[in-house]
């Protein structure tokens, strides 16, 4: 095992510019994962894994040959993870390939419109997963999948659950191919009780946690919903609403 105590080595450097940076993730085509648990599974889904740099203290599974295995001390892991309190373990990855399909075979797809907090992004990409959806659009500025609060937050389904941003636009041509309605959940003259709708193939949009669906969005929808709820309650958190409109969907399968 390679041990590295240099909080300067060119690696440590690169651990924090992966947590830091977006378009450093981008250009460098890897990202970094914070924890055991996500080792486990980027391991468990035979995710690309380049790098695990470890404490003297953590215990590490079997890692593949080929990938490079580093320790570092205690102070050095606290001065490159991106979590208040290290858990002693981060992983680098590289990216999964974004490209749009043709067409989506696939029953049901969670969009994203503008929703910036990576933790909801996180938690709804694991929501997804857990309720079966076949994938997940980002659109219009939404968090960086590959942040690491996000990925944090997706509990492994970062290497499960398929994920593309791309504009309205694009989406809206992309869904029209694959025969799938877009149900948005916003206000609208044409809204509908989120219970009564037809969820056996569609996309569900969830606007940002501030605005709701932007203009655009809306524009696209072919069918807007509400969620039920107590009258002196406004709105619900971004995760929250998908988590409702997913397990729906689930529910009637």
């Amino acid at each position: 095992m390679e041990i590295i105590t240099s909080r300067q080595n060119p690696l440590c450097t690169h651990l924090r510019k992966l947590a830091a940076s977006g378009s450093y993730r981008r250009r460098s085509g890897e990202f970094l994962c914070d924890s055991p648990k996500l080792l486990e599974e980027a391991l468990l889904w035979k995710a690309d894994l380049h790098t695990v740099v470890a404490t003297e203290q953590a215990a590490l599974p079997p890692i593949p040959a080929g990938v490079r295995v580093v320790q570092v001390p205690a102070d050095v892991m606290a001065s490159v993870s991106p979590a208040q309190t290290p858990q002693g373990v981060l992983s680098i990855c590289g990216l999964r390939p974004a490209a749009l399909p043709e067409t989506l075979a696939g029953k049901r797809y969670m969009v994203l419109d503008g929703v910036q907090d990576p933790g909801n992004v996180g938690t709804i990409l694991r929501t997804a997963d857990a309720f079966r959806a076949d994938g997940l659009f980002l659109v219009n500025a939404c968090a960086d999948l590959y942040n690491p609060k996000t990925v944090r937050a997706t509990m492994g389904a970062v290497f499960r659950c398929p994920v593309w941003s791309c504009g309205v636009a694009e989406l809206r041509a992309l869904l029209s191919a694959s025969g799938l309605p877009l149900y948005g959940a916003a206000l609208r003259s044409d809204t509908v009780d989120a219970r009564s709708l037809d969820f056996g193939r569609c996309a569900m949009a969830i606007g940002s946690e501030g605005k709701g669906l932007s203009r655009e969005m809306l524009a696209v929808c072919d069918q807007t919903a509400l969620i039920p709820m107590s009258e002196h309650c406004e709105s619900l958190n971004a995760a929250a609403a998908a988590a409702v409109l997913l397990w729906e969907a689930a529910r009637n399968d």
